[in-house]
């Protein structure tokens, strides 16, 4: 496992597959040609107006499933920086398409638009200097902002690719949204690569995708009163918690990490009530599905087996007054790591490197790369730059610092792979 270093401030893995010279040094030179030069320079130069454009965007409330209005301004946005052909898909993400000269692979570039926060939230953003606060300023404005500057630096430097570019602003990343933006896009479009913009920590690079299994599960019996019906009928309450004892005992793998949680819990009548109903929604996570299924199963027989023992508690044999127990998947993340000869782990390391920048976290987590790298799809998920505190609740706020690094990541590995003014693509076609 890669061990980590202090460097300048910042915490750098060590023990990292050497990253391949001929692709560095393509990409290098690729940086250094006139219209690359100025495309990155172009987003120096706009950082301002990123920012303006980041603070609008977060003005405009986005619930996971509620991401319509949103999603009208960046198609607005998306042909007003010059792409001609945007449209809405059937469950809400904004593609806009920008071709190539038809002989290089596909890439699509995606950042959600959805946000934790409901509808109601205060979503005005306060600045404070370079701080801005506001729920969602940086969780994914910040992403949004990025796919937004990629566009016009392309546009505004005259860039001609030789492969096609997708972006994608999608919706339902987060929560039980469960990236489906970004599995209904994997599944309706033909792509080589995929790049997801989440997050802010510009030296990360992700490998792999945590996957996640979500379930809700309900245990339902007839209830009763707790002193004239004691010994009658089963309890949801206590079948749950034998349940939730038996949960808590199961030993998941270190590696590949697996981990789970019994995240919420509810149910009852009233305090002398025997409880005729109880929920709790369980999360159980790896990088590998294999794991993932293993811990899935063992938790869901601890539910057979609890119901069970809570009948057999009163020796209740009638099918009407003893409990029982159902499930509903409420979240599906498929799981899976690419190889670190990967073509969009390699250009993207040697981007960051050829910005000067260094790769503080090579490591896994849940974003909307979570789907075409299950599929095997070359991807990974880069980050916006600026740096983001407190995500995921009302008091997150962005700092602006060096934003155009987000961007110039991004136009630089993207132009890697698909190839540009005599550069050839450093990304296969699949086939």
């Amino acid at each position: 496992m890669p061990h980590n270093k202090i460097l300048r401030g910042a915490v750098v893995q060590t023990g990292i597959p050497q990253l391949d010279q001929e692709t560095y040094l393509s990409v290098k030179t690729l940086k250094d040609s006139a219209k690359v030069t100025r495309a990155l320079q172009i987003a120096f130069d706009e950082a301002e107006l990123g920012m303006k454009e980041q603070v609008e965007l977060c003005g405009i409330p986005a619930p996971t499933f509620q991401e319509a209005l949103r999603a009208e301004e960046i198609v607005r946005r998306m042909k007003a920086y010059g792409l001609s052909d945007v449209t809405t898909d059937d469950i809400g993400n904004v593609i806009g398409f920008r071709p190539g000269k038809g002989n290089g692979p596909v890439l699509a570039i995606g950042a959600h638009m959805d946000t934790v926060f409901p509808a109601t939230t205060d979503v005005a953003v306060r600045q404070e200097g370079n701080r801005y606060f506001a729920p969602g300023i940086g969780d994914n404005c910040s992403g949004l902002r990025a796919l937004l500057q990629i566009i016009r630096s392309l546009n505004e430097a005259d860039i001609h690719t030789e492969g096609d570019i997708y972006f994608v602003a999608t919706v339902g990343e987060e929560g039980l949204g469960d990236i489906r933006g970004s599995k209904y896009f994997v599944a309706t479009h033909k792509i080589d690569g995929f790049i997801a913009i989440d997050n802010t920590e510009i030296g990360r690079i992700l490998k792999g995708a945590v996957g996640s299994h979500r379930y809700r599960i309900t245990i339902e019996g007839p209830g009763g009163h707790s002193y004239a019906n004691f010994g009658e009928v089963a309890s949801a309450i206590h079948a749950m918690c034998i349940a939730g004892n038996m949960i808590a005992h199961i030993k998941t793998p270190t590696n590949p990490k697996t981990t789970f949680t019994i995240g919420t819990i509810q149910g009852g009548t009233s305090v002398n009530s025997i409880a005729p109903s109880c929920s709790v929604e369980i999360d159980m996570r790896s990088v590998n599905n294999e794991a993932l299924l293993q811990v899935e199963s063992e938790i869901l027989a601890c539910f057979d087996k609890a119901v069970a023992e809570e009948n057999a508690l009163w020796s209740i044999t009638d099918p009407a007054k003893q409990v029982h127990w159902k499930k509903e998947n409420v979240g599906n993340r498929p799981a899976g790591m690419r190889p670190d000869d990967c073509p969009v782990l390699q250009v993207a390391r040697s981007s960051l490197k050829a910005l000067g920048q260094e790769l503080t976290n090579y490591g896994v987590s849940s974003t909307d790369a979570n789907a075409p790298v299950s599929m095997g799809i070359p991807a990974t998920c880069l980050s916006s730059g600026g740096i983001q505190h407190k995500c995921h609740t009302i008091h997150e706020y962005f700092d602006k610092v060096d934003i155009h690094l987000g961007p110039q990541l991004l136009i630089l590995t993207a132009l890697g792979l698909v190839g540009c003014e005599g550069f050839k693509p450093l990304l296969p076609k699949r086939e």
